[in-house]
């Protein structure tokens, strides 16, 4: 320490004491000088004493601090010596050890220092990254001769004589292997619940002789013992369609690996030619209590059910993980269900002020009519409906200016910035053709109303709307508009109906049918009879879909482009911008004609993004594998966007997970 700062901060300012006593001496003169003389005296002897003393306390404290110093010194050392945890001193940009302790030593099984050893050496498995970044923990647990070890650090900056500036790090180790084992133990020994359904009991039941139904059963249950038998847990059948697993952890990763087989040995049971029982696993799993653990696994079973069945949701703490799904969703719904749903959505209309209708974002005619069907069901019950939508980006022009030019329409549509500001808190927002919160036409109007309903027949999605007051929600459906259409034969009669109304409903059916190629069952023609009988004009219908001569030929140029990919898949890559979206979609329904082909993927840049458009026919499922990519849609009709890449990196993409969806 300096010794001026010493002096500043132990010695008192005395200064201005011993000047003011010379200016008394200076005064004292011309009085008398004896007593001048003796005041003199007096601040000389003064001044030597202070000094003298100020000298002895300076020499005291530097003492003091020289002990301390030295002290602490050798305290440290001994400390960094002889500590009973792991150290470990080297150069963290070159790997070269600067000293290690005994206990270091021993870690190590070496005898002898590690200074000529390299950091690779000694510890392989030791990365130093965290140390470089500024922190002082290692994100990662260390393995050094079947050891694990917690890792702290420090990281200093010397210099040496030359002037060179380099790294030293200090690493103390903390071993946790004993403590990591129990935690693995604990993990491994955590319960898990699975909740298996049937999903297709009462038709297996329909399909069988009496003689039969008890053999298929016992055939069923077996099945399922067996396979549980892997899980070393128990399985009680809990119902006549429902089965309740519960196993350890450690065993759910062989599940995973043997991809839910149960699913395949259970359809694989054929009960006729055409009937075959299937499967639906709920599983909850990594909750912190038993009744939150059967909650998501019954969580789990309806995001099964949702999807289609036939495949496992396993629900953790995070989010939802899917397995199988790829079977063709079997109608199985029910008009007493509809005419709930009908009664249960009359009382939310009678209950609202007004309602307002969205689909998802860039609408096609299925979001549309099943939004004027709403309009209709609205306004019988009295009520003010709109339709939110932006007009600038949507799939169902020709569908918005037919029903536009009707008097009953008249400011019926409304953007979504206007609807969010003349939105009321009584209001009933109903969406359609969608559950999933990012895919509505308006997020902000969806977190801001009160009450929500919703009506799909998407497969349900990791993220959905949740909490929703109304759900009619029926995977097995062709589209929203004929569900909106069984609820209108419980809501209005066919005379309340305009004939608009009921031709968007059959465009809506057609488009998602392929013009009743697909996806069809009884009820998608009980729906489209409905509609005839209410006035749709299929001529009408079918005049929406003509396109002009610039579409047909961006459309078969698209088609142009296709490639085929494992003789069954065709996908096209458009480089250029500017696609138009129906024409991408036309495009990539119009290539499921071509011979062979089972699946079509449709790869084009548009507003900003890389959009894909992708068909089935129902052997491959176009939902699981866009859902990989960030999309969704349905078995046979699918679509994803993907951010900030290129249509040739979005190819690439799309082939690992079409390579990954079929090794499965």
């Amino acid at each position: 320490m300096n010794n001026k700062k010493l002096s500043r901060l132990l010695e008192p300012n005395l200064k201005f004491y011993f000047f003011f006593m010379l200016l008394f001496v200076a005064a004292a003169v011309p009085v008398s000088w004896k007593l001048a003389v003796l005041e003199a005296a007096v601040t000389v002897l003064l001044y030597v004493y202070f000094r003298q003393n100020n000298q002895k306390r300076r020499q005291g404290v530097l003492q003091y601090i020289d002990s301390v110093t030295g002290s602490v010194d050798t305290a440290s050392k001994s400390t960094l010596i002889n500590s009973p945890l792991p150290t470990l001193v080297f150069r963290p940009d070159t790997g070269e050890i600067i000293w290690s302790n005994e206990s270091f030593l021993q870690l190590a099984g070496v005898r002898e220092h590690l200074f000529e050893m390299r950091l690779s050496e000694a510890v392989p498995e030791f990365q130093t990254q965290w140390l470089l970044s500024g922190k002082q923990e290692s994100p990662e647990r260390v393995t050094m001769n079947n050891r694990r070890f917690r890792v702290y650090g420090s990281l200093v900056r010397s210099r040496s004589k030359g002037g060179a500036q380099s790294m030293v790090a200090t690493t103390y180790w903390v071993e946790t292997t004993e403590a990591d084992r129990l935690k693995d133990v604990y993990e491994a020994s955590r319960p898990v619940a699975a909740i298996l359904m049937l999903d297709n009991y009462e038709d297996l039941m329909k399909a069988c002789e009496d003689t039969q139904r008890s053999a298929v059963l016992a055939q069923i249950d077996e099945k399922l013992r067996t396979w549980a038998e892997a899980g070393h847990g128990i399985l009680l059948k809990t119902d006549r369609d429902h089965y309740l697993f519960l196993f350890e952890e450690q065993y759910f990763q062989h599940f995973v690996d043997e991809k839910f087989s149960i699913l395949d040995t259970v359809r694989a049971i054929k009960v006729t030619e055409s009937t075959s029982p299937t499967l639906s696993i709920g599983i909850g799993k990594d909750s912190p209590s038993i009744p939150e653990l059967y909650k998501n696994a019954k969580l789990s079973l309806e995001m099964a059910q949702s999807r289609g069945g036939d495949q496992a949701v396993v629900r953790n703490q995070v989010d939802f993980a899917f397995y199988g799904g790829r079977s063709k969703s079997t109608e199985k719904r029910t008009k007493v269900k509809s005419r709930v749903m009908a009664n249960a959505l009359r009382e939310l209309m009678n209950d609202a002020g007004e309602v307002y209708v969205m689909g998802h974002a860039f609408a096609d005619m299925d979001a549309v009519g099943a939004a004027a069907g709403i309009c209709c069901a609205a306004r019988k019950r009295g009520k003010t409906a709109h339709i939110v939508i932006d007009g600038n980006h949507t799939a169902a022009v020709p569908l918005l200016k037919k029903l536009g030019a009707l008097p009953e329409y008249e400011n019926v549509f409304l953007t979504p910035a206007d609807a969010f500001l003349q939105m009321r808190a009584d209001t009933l927002l109903v969406v359609v053709d969608t559950n999933r919160p990012d895919m509505v036409e308006s997020t902000q109007l969806l977190e801001s109303c009160n009450r929500v309903a919703v009506i799909d027949h998407h497969r349900r999605a990791a993220s959905y709307i949740e909490n929703a007051a109304f759900s009619f929600h029926e995977p097995y459906a062709s589209s929203a508009c004929e569900l909106v259409t069984e609820l209108l034969q419980y809501l209005v009669e066919p005379a309340d109906l305009l004939r608009e109304e009921a031709e968007a409903l059959l465009a809506g059916v057609v488009l998602d049918t392929k013009h009743f190629t697909q996806r069809t069952g009884g009820r998608t023609f009980e729906a489209a009879a409905f509609l005839r009988r209410a006035g749709a004009d299929t001529a009408e219908v079918q005049r929406l879909f003509q396109n002009d001569l610039k579409d047909m030929v961006t459309k078969y140029d698209i088609i142009r482009r296709a490639e085929m990919y494992r003789e069954n898949i065709a996908v096209a890559v458009v480089e250029e911008p500017g696609v138009d979206r129906v024409a991408a979609a036309q495009a990539a329904d119009e290539l499921l004609t071509l011979k062979g082909v089972q699946a079509s993927f449709v790869i084009y840049a548009a507003d900003g993004a890389v959009l894909i458009s992708a068909r089935s026919l129902g052997e491959i499922n176009v939902q699981v594998i866009l859902e990989a990519l960030g999309g969704g849609g349905n078995s046979t009709t699918a679509g994803g966007r993907v951010e900030d890449s290129d249509p040739e990196s979005v190819r690439q993409q799309l082939i690992g997970v079409l390579d990954a969806y079929f090794e499965k």
